[in-house]
């Protein structure tokens, strides 16, 4: 196991409750929006046998920019749809839900297997060369006391520049991950960093990743970027129970995306999904009230 890999499975086993879901079943996932879907890409990978249940709360998005209780309040009501829905576990596929709605989630669902995901703080320590990190994240996700048990725990001992980029998952929102205006906010935010000389730059937000390609030009070649969702790929499998490739070759894997927002957002998911996914997949919306059926 890498070490990068190592750190983080330590640093989740606090998010992760203890029992074991059933395979049969579908693995729910959520995000404000778009970004979960850089994890769900890694846990399709990890899991190439299992279905899965997507929302993206796009018509809240982004949480980043919520106050914390309409975040909770959200958190709440998506993972009870989820479960409503048949789903066996849940992955929170949204670093600002993970810090600010994990443990209401898991008072409300004590029985039900829960991952989240934290910035990668631990193997970037472990990665930097010179000792000054940056993490990229919402202004919601650094604010939370979460964040701050995480810095102290993790890094206290080196220089880490919190880079607040409100408005960048609004921007990715929209679907088109090369517009221009997402590369003027990439640039504007990675300025800082350049000025810093960060060598290790962490990607606390799940919208990032779909970017990554941007924030690597903006930030050059020498820096390196920490993405946690295969991590939390591997432990979500190891958790939730993994189904080997032979199976999954008789029994195709499906994924069912449902989007909370306008039609506008629902074709904004169908087509980054398309990007980020094996398989080209429909998104259907939905506004939680009903038990969605599984998409064929």
């Amino acid at each position: 196991m890498k070490t990068h890999d190592r750190a983080i499975l330590v640093a989740f086993d606090q998010t992760v409750s203890s029992r074991q879901p059933k395979r049969s079943a579908a693995i729910g996932v959520f995000d404000s929006g778009l970004g979960g879907l850089s994890v769900l890409r890694a846990l399709q990978a990890a899991m190439p046998a299992a279905d899965f249940l997507y929302v993206a709360d796009s018509a809240y998005a982004p949480y980043g920019e919520r106050k914390a209780d309409e975040i909770v309040e959200r958190s709440l009501s998506i993972t009870n749809f989820l479960v409503a829905s048949g789903a066996s576990g849940v992955v929170v596929a949204c670093n600002t839900a993970t810090a600010t709605a994990i443990v209401a989630l898991r008072a409300q669902h004590p029985g039900l297997p829960l991952v989240g995901i934290e910035p990668g703080l631990k193997p970037a320590v472990a990665t930097t060369r010179n000792g000054r990190i940056g993490v990229m994240a919402t202004p919601a996700t650094l604010a939370s006391a979460r964040f701050e048990q995480l810095l102290h725990a993790q890094a206290q001992s080196g220089f880490v520049l919190r880079q607040a980029c409100p408005g960048l998952a609004q921007l990715i929102e929209q679907g088109d991950l090369d517009a221009s205006g997402v590369i003027d906010a990439v640039q504007r935010f990675c300025e800082p960093l350049r000025r810093a000389e960060v060598d290790t730059v962490v990607l606390g937000c799940t919208h990032y990743p779909l970017i990554a390609h941007h924030i690597q030009a903006a930030l050059g070649d020498d820096v390196q970027l920490i993405d946690t969702a295969h991590a939390v790929a591997r432990h979500s499998a190891q958790h939730f129970g993994v189904t080997s490739t032979r199976e999954a070759a008789v029994k195709p894997a499906s994924v069912t995306l449902l989007t909370t927002g306008n039609a506008a957002q629902r074709l904004a998911l169908e087509t980054v999904a398309g990007l980020c996914l094996p398989m080209s997949t429909s998104a259907q919306q939905t506004n939680l009230s009903h038990i969605a059926e599984r998409a064929a």
